[in-house]
């Protein structure tokens, strides 16, 4: 069958030093807290200079509430001393359809430098009119990824006071299955927890989840609504989930429950990573805020919201075992 090769090239100017943006691009795995459209990314391989990565992405789709989840392998070669990154990319639902690519950082100053993008994609021969499509497509992919990652590296300066990491953990002495089914069953979750209202699941796959939570407000508050796609490891005791409707205080969120157990139960461990919507802070908090309080309250309530389903899945797995006996 003909082909063609369909590339995208462009570059941008970035308000931040080159290292710091060759150092967004290596860290591929912080890359869900930094990259709204990127769920979460798995490290395969690793050798100090070449990587495989799973990783998964949320693509807007017409009639479909948070969009379309597909996943994809991820090559990579690092370069530090170049500042740069190549790549090959291949989907997993279209195996042989591969996009490949580099990623380059050259310094325009001390604190500037230009990220640029080169991607190409070997597709078979199209008319006219779909070549055209998937050229419009290339270039508005290439500015669009070129535009995310500048715009979490203009932040580098204030990261340190927007970016949060937590975890909870709670004891429980039963089996971890039953625990990750109170984990996994968010459509009960109305039922289970006193802070949900409702909770709705679309599950196009197996183990993929887009989810819509309304819970409760704080203070009396009207409710609020926050969305997510979940990623579902049952043989691993993993759900990793990323927010795609967040609430107004957070430009970010991405957390994961994780099952550890051993002889005789398992700790349950809630993970998360959050960054701050500084611009936010005043309006939800009032006047005068700072982040360090700001900091304090969205600890504190993800964590009052972990210690709910934490001891409730506690009291599932403990409950359900005291029946069996």
């Amino acid at each position: 069958m003909s082909s063609r090769v369909h590339a995208g090239e462009d570059a941008v100017e970035v308000a931040a030093p080159a290292g710091v943006v060759y150092g967004l691009l290596a860290d591929a795995v912080r890359w869900p807290v930094f990259l709204p459209s990127l769920v979460h990314v798995e490290w395969l391989d690793f050798d100090g200079t070449q990587e495989r990565l799973l990783v998964w992405e949320v693509a807007a789709q017409a009639g479909a509430p948070g969009g379309h989840v597909r996943s994809r392998h991820i090559r990579r070669v690092l370069r530090p001393h170049e500042r740069s990154v190549v790549f090959e990319e291949e989907e997993q639902a279209r195996p042989g359809l591969v996009t490949s690519g580099v990623w380059t950082v050259r310094p325009a100053g001390e604190d500037r430098c230009v990220l640029g993008l080169r991607q190409e994609r070997v597709l078979p021969l199209l008319t006219a009119a779909g070549d055209s499509r998937v050229r419009d497509e290339d270039t508005g992919g290439v500015r669009r990824r070129l535009g995310e990652v500048r715009a979490a590296a203009e932040r580098w300066e204030e990261l340190d006071e927007l970016l949060l990491s937590f975890e909870d953990r709670i004891r429980v002495e039963g089996p971890a299955e039953l625990v990750y089914d109170f984990l996994y069953r968010v459509e009960d979750w109305e039922e289970r927890l006193p802070h949900v209202e409702g909770a709705r699941v679309r599950e196009d796959s197996p183990g993929v989840q887009v989810v819509l939570v309304d819970t409760c407000a704080p203070e009396g508050g009207a409710s609020l609504t926050t969305g997510a796609v979940r990623l579902c490891f049952p043989h691993a005791g993993r759900i990793v989930y990323k927010e795609t409707l967040l609430p107004p205080l957070l430009a970010a969120h991405s957390g994961e429950w994780s099952l550890l157990p051993d002889a005789v139960g398992v700790t349950v461990v809630a993970a998360h990573r959050v960054m701050l919507r500084p611009d936010a802070v005043a309006r939800e908090l009032g006047a005068g805020t700072s982040l360090l309080e700001a900091r304090r309250q969205v600890h504190g309530r993800l964590s009052r919201a972990d210690r709910q389903a934490l001891g409730l899945a506690k009291w599932h797995a403990e409950s359900t075992v005291r029946r069996l006996r």
